[in-house]
């Protein structure tokens, strides 16, 4: 008697274990399909309007105006740049007067250095100048190679990284800005 319902037992439990574990099948239920009579028109999204500002990052870029201080106007009148050739590892200093093109020797490049800015401060509309004092220098600048503009952009002296010129041979660096004397 024993055998017997130590058998029953272990075949209740079996029994359970398949039929319990087993997943449900999702009954899956037809939809109807949308009625058209023959002059219908096709459904389309409504129209939506443009998002003020994405919360992800892609908001549409704002061009930002630059204010040079009355304090910092005048009062500085170059930048010296750091040209390294990535395949030589040999890199150049050149200093060049703000607002004006530089054709750098021996290469297809020519830079165009904007407004050099020592405290560099930005909100929603304005990159300025938070001080005279190069606590943050930044100069703009437009590189140009063989005649085809190639990165217009800021560079930082403190931040090297941030927005640098992507090219494959060479990079540009702001070392500093020069006082006027």
């Amino acid at each position: 008697m024993k055998i017997v319902s130590g058998f029953l037992v272990a075949t209740l439990a079996l029994t359970l274990a398949a039929t319990g574990c087993r997943k449900k099948e999702e009954q899956i239920v037809p939809k109807a399909p949308l009625q058209q009579s023959p002059m219908a028109v096709p459904l389309q999204e409504p129209m939506q309007a443009p998002m003020a500002a994405s919360p992800h990052g892609t908001a549409p870029k704002v061009e930002k105006s630059v204010v040079v201080p009355d304090a910092v106007k005048g009062k500085w009148s170059k930048v010296t740049l750091i040209l390294e050739d990535k395949e030589t590892k040999k890199s150049s200093e050149y200093t060049i007067t703000i607002k004006s093109d530089f054709k750098v020797p021996n290469t297809d490049l020519t830079i165009n250095v904007g407004e050099f800015l020592p405290d560099f401060r930005m909100n929603e509309s304005t990159l300025t100048s938070g001080s005279n004092e190069p606590n943050n220098p930044a100069v703009q600048v437009e590189v140009f190679e063989k005649g085809q503009s190639i990165f217009k952009g800021w560079l930082f002296a403190k931040f090297p990284t941030m927005h640098p010129l992507e090219h494959q041979k060479y990079s540009l660096l702001l070392k500093e800005g020069v006082k006027k004397s």
